[in-house]
């Protein structure tokens, strides 16, 4: 495979960069000294961002869109082979390579690299243990998928050290990385349109585990169903969160009135409780997620008052349970949750905030999934007081497997749940205004565009 190497930069041609994630890469080889250029099917923000970068962005794509001279093209898997770019690379004989094995080859070129992987929580953790290291002096770069603040965006070039990206496993994308730490906060039952089961997903997670080196660590939830089966003879060290014989332990767990949670951390070999720490994100899986990134930073260094600074200082990402504004005396929060489990989660972390009622907004992200998962999605979304359903996102699917949105409203309303189905947005909100109340709560939920929902509403 073709190896970047940060001592010989190179002109590097990426298409489709106007993703949150090749954009980000572009950003780090733009800094890290490597010409780049890149197409996209339409102008956005991001392409906006990357010209005033110094990256010049071509918007659609044509076979002469490749400069020259060119050293290596990168690509999303949304491209394919009768991609005009993709076929004019071939033609030249110019290296290739996917996303994924672009950003393992980045962090072959760092002594430390931490990878976040898991079905929920990656964009979280990864800002926690961001906001660690930077507090720590550690100078991080970082990609991570979600805007965060700290960095104000998603990525961050830093010094030669330490690299923190998330960890995908969807199409097996992990597999191309070379961690020396890594991190899984769960495995749950996602992507079924590419993996075949849950087995088949251990199954690649244990691989993503096996790719860590000896002088390395995972770092697991102690949680996760039959873990030996996952970590026995592993070469790495393993450390263990979340559960009472854990190496990482949170206990005198309390949630304040003001949002925040608050926590002492236990570790299995101390003799007593260590420091309280205090988060201002809510919900039982941040704490979690924290428990994560304070083992994880432990072993790359980073000490306890940098642990808990750089905690108290992260108060979320874009779309993970983001306070958006307020519409009269109604919180509107949006959040990504498009899993059952994430769902779950979100909606027992709106239990712990003030509110009168919860109305949550869904939107379905892709058809199998939707298929897949049917009676979870229904049981969890019966969580909130009022659900009202959108038309399902369909992303990359054509066939509708006969799911819709008005098929899982209706599987809620037999569940016992206040459930509405409306076809499109402006119908949404026109009933969400005439029907929320004073101190209520609203979420719009789903890894689509509902985000919209919210934003027309606080618009006015």
């Amino acid at each position: 495979m073709f190896q970047i190497d940060y001592n010989h930069p190179i002109p590097v041609h990426f298409i489709g960069i106007g993703g949150i994630s090749m954009s980000g890469l572009a950003c780090i080889l733009k800094k890290a000294g490597f010409t780049v250029t890149g197409s996209d099917g339409k102008a956005s923000e991001l392409t906006a961002r990357l010209e005033a970068e110094g990256i010049p962005v071509a918007i659609g794509q044509r076979a002469e869109n490749i400069p020259s001279p060119c050293s290596l093209v990168v690509y999303t898997a949304a491209v394919h082979e009768d991609n005009p770019e993709y076929q004019e690379a071939v033609r030249q004989g110019i290296p290739m390579l996917t996303r994924a094995q672009l950003l393992g080859e980045l962090m072959r070129n760092y002594p430390v690299a931490a990878a976040v992987a898991g079905t929920h929580g990656k964009t979280t953790t990864t800002s926690m243990l961001a906001h660690i290291c930077m507090e720590a002096g550690q100078d991080p770069t970082i990609s991570v998928g979600g805007m965060l603040p700290l960095i104000g965006g998603n990525i961050r070039v830093g010094g030669p050290d330490t690299f923190i990206t998330e960890a995908c496993e969807y199409t097996n994308s992990f597999l191309s990385f070379y961690p020396t730490v890594g991190i899984v906060l769960n495995i749950d039952a996602d992507h079924l349109d590419f993996f075949k089961d849950l087995d088949d997903i251990r199954a690649s997670f244990r691989k993503f585990m096996e790719l860590i080196p000896a002088d390395g660590a995972v770092v697991i939830n102690g949680s996760i169903p039959e873990l030996a089966q996952l970590t026995d003879g592993l070469p790495c060290k393993v450390i263990t969160f979340g559960t009472p014989d854990s190496d990482y332990q949170a206990v005198n767990v309390s949630f304040e009135a003001n949002g925040n949670t608050s926590f002492d951390l236990k570790k299995r070999q101390a003799t007593a409780v260590a420091e309280r720490y205090t988060l201002r994100v809510p919900g039982e899986h941040n704490i979690a997620n924290a428990l994560a990134a304070i083992a994880a930073a432990d072993f790359m260094g980073a000490g306890t008052q940098a642990q808990k600074d750089g905690l108290y200082a992260f108060t979320g990402t874009g779309r993970r349970f983001e306070k958006k504004g307020m519409l009269g005396n109604v919180t509107v929060i949006d959040d990504y949750a498009h899993h059952p489990t994430e769902i779950r989660a979100t909606l027992h972390s709106a239990a712990t905030q003030p509110h009168r009622e919860v109305w949550c907004v869904f939107q379905s992200h892709t058809y199998s999934r939707t298929k897949a998962l049917f009676n979870d999605f229904v049981d969890a979304l019966s969580l909130a007081d009022h659900v009202v359903v959108a038309e399902i996102y369909p992303a990359r699917e054509t066939d509708t497997l006969g799911m819709s949105g008005e098929l899982l409203c209706e599987a809620l309303k037999k569940h016992g749940c206040d459930a509405f189905f409306f076809p499109d947005f402006a119908q949404i909100e026109a009933f969400v205004r005439s029907h929320v109340r004073d101190n209520d709560l609203l979420i719009t939920m789903g890894a689509g565009d509902i985000y919209k929902v919210g934003d027309d509403l606080l618009r006015g």
